[in-house]
């Protein structure tokens, strides 16, 4: 466990604010940092899907074809324009993230 931005929130805290309360937030500030609570996560191509990375491929096979039936452009005639830009966009990424999980599945 990395205790560094604890220790470093503590001190700035302190002599930022010079109170004891200073150094209470910069404790909890640098906890957050130690947690990783501000690190930006790379988009997951099993999330976009619905599953975890120890998913069967005829469980991404079946969250594929569901998500693509529901979200499918074609299937939404008639609809408001902004909806069907929705749907293209979201089948989009469905595919990219079935391409890549496919692809990543193939090198092991």
């Amino acid at each position: 466990m990395r205790w560094y931005g604890k220790l470093l929130g503590f001190i700035a805290g302190w002599l930022l604010l010079r109170h004891p309360a200073g150094a209470l937030i910069g404790l909890l500030i640098g906890h957050a940092f130690d947690a990783d609570w501000f690190r930006l996560r790379k988009p997951s191509p099993y999330r976009e899907l619905g599953l975890t990375e120890e998913a069967s491929d005829a469980e991404v096979e079946r969250a594929y074809r569901r998500l693509i039936a529901q979200y499918h452009p074609d299937k939404l005639v008639g609809v408001a324009e902004e909806l069907r830009r929705q749907a293209e966009d979201k089948a989009r990424r469905i595919n990219a993230a079935y391409e890549a999980i496919q692809k990543q599945r193939r090198k092991r």
